[in-house]
């Protein structure tokens, strides 16, 4: 009889250690879990912030390109190419567009109307 309590002693005791290495394992395994989300996040935020900033470079490009041509037009004509009416009205779509400020479209009004 003493034999089988030793044996019965020495599997419950191998059961327990068995039974701490799984539970040890599974906390380690989670653990890296979380360690390689954790990155996956924190590359995916990165690659999220490059773009927006690749965006937001584009569209100030974009910006850019469109309000040169604009800048262009915003010179007065030459006195003698157009007329005084079609001047003025260019001038007004480009002050309504935003491309004038006020202080800009009020100066080359007064250059166009003073002939020059």
């Amino acid at each position: 009889m003493m034999r089988r309590r030793v044996v019965g002693r020495s599997l419950v005791g191998a059961a327990a250690t068995t039974a701490v290495v799984v539970g040890t394992a599974g906390v380690v395994g989670h653990h890296q879990q979380q360690k390689y989300a954790n990155q996956d996040a924190a590359a995916q935020q990165q690659a999220d912030m490059q773009a927006m900033q690749d965006q937001q470079a584009m569209q100030q490009q974009q910006l850019d390109q469109m309000q040169q041509p604009q800048a262009i037009q915003a010179a007065p004509a030459p006195a003698g190419g157009s007329d005084l009416t079609t001047q003025l009205n260019q001038l007004a779509q480009l002050h309504a567009s935003g491309v004038l400020s006020d202080e800009e479209f009020a100066e080359a009004k007064q250059k166009v109307l003073a002939g020059g």
